[in-house]
């Protein structure tokens, strides 16, 4: 990979790039003041806000889901909205809904709590489908309808979820399509015992105390508009495309096994995750182009939630990261 012939195509300004950088600094430095570890975690929201994307958060319960995402969002000065999902929550409840106004003789609308730049849905997967399916045309088409009327979004929209492992009681399963409107999904593990004698140490300091925004609106839509104008070559599109390609026809890798294991692939919205996403990384790693290693390194938070298992590798207990490694490593590095 010729990376002169990167930089000869970047669009970026060196004042726009540090601008960017320092922006980045101020949100890092601020999370990591509040939370302990989890750098993947820190990683992917940063990607999610820059891209605008939303991003799926799973773990058990009680590993600062929550409160990451609370952290990062306290950094901004935009509006916020937390709504904890239940079995009787119901789409109206989220959404909105018409309400008669017996005074005036007419109905009045009532936005819901998604309506804002940041939406937190709590446990995602504790609603009901028919709720979940509510945030479907707020999540893709950044609007929403009640009584035949459409409401436009924020320019700056993001959904971060969160869910419990399907595993456990009372959760019921997201569907595909719901899945695919995420740009990541990430998963957390437990911390080291060190990083949870130092959480310990900072909730006895009151460190989760919200402070005052650190960053703009205005700020971060620059970052976002930055996030745009990172180069990425052609190659690295065809890299993309052919990794999309093979987790569609596993069958075509001779080295190993999986077709059996996989029930279906990606939709085109993993490969532009893949893209979206791979600029933001960039950027993140004050680069003004995408490398390969981009690709690899985003290549489980895309892809973990698009490959649908069957029930073979749920029996052989299987894990999807397992087998993107393989569909990645079949796949001819640019």
């Amino acid at each position: 990979m010729d990376v002169n012939n990167y930089n000869k195509k970047n669009n970026i300004e060196q004042e726009e790039l540090n601008k960017s950088i320092e922006i980045l600094d101020k949100i890092q430095k601020y999370y990591n003041n509040k939370i302990v570890g989890q750098d993947n975690l820190r990683k992917s929201l940063l990607i999610a806000l820059m891209a605008n994307g939303h991003i799926l958060l799973e773990s058990v319960p009680g590993l600062a889901k929550t409160t990451a995402a609370k952290v990062m969002t306290d950094a901004f000065a935009g509006s916020f909205s937390r709504i904890q999902c239940t079995p009787d929550l119901l789409p109206s409840d989220i959404i909105g809904t018409q309400t008669f106004n017996y005074a005036k003789n007419t109905f009045d609308t009532k936005i819901g709590p998604i309506y804002a730049n940041f939406v937190l849905l709590d446990e995602v997967n504790r609603s009901s489908s028919k709720t979940q399916s509510a945030t479907l045309e707020a999540m893709q088409e950044r609007q929403m309808s009640i009584g035949g009327m459409i409401y436009k979004f924020p320019e700056i929209f993001v959904v971060i979820a969160t869910q419990n492992p399907v595993e456990q009681e009372g959760t019921y399963l997201l569907s595909e399509a719901q899945l695919d409107r995420f740009l990541l999904k990430e998963k957390l593990d437990y911390p080291s015992i060190e990083e949870e004698i130092e959480i310990l140490n900072r909730i006895e300091k009151n460190v989760f105390v919200k402070d005052k925004p650190i960053i703009t609106t205005e700020d971060l839509k620059f970052l976002q508009s930055i996030t745009k104008k990172v180069y990425i070559d052609d190659s690295i599109k065809k890299y993309i495309t052919d990794i999309i390609y093979l987790t569609r026809h596993p069958d075509i890798i001779t080295s190993h096994d999986i077709k059996k294991y996989i029930e279906a692939g990606s939709s085109t919205r993993g490969a532009i995750a893949f893209m979206e996403a791979s600029k933001a990384y960039a950027l993140l790693n004050g680069r003004t182009f995408v490398i390969p290693d981009d690709i690899k390194a985003l290549s489980h938070s895309v892809l973990r939630h698009r490959i649908m298992l069957s029930f073979e590798a749920i029996s052989d207990n299987i894990l999807v990261e397992n087998l993107i490694d393989i569909i990645v490593g079949a796949v001819q590095t640019p």
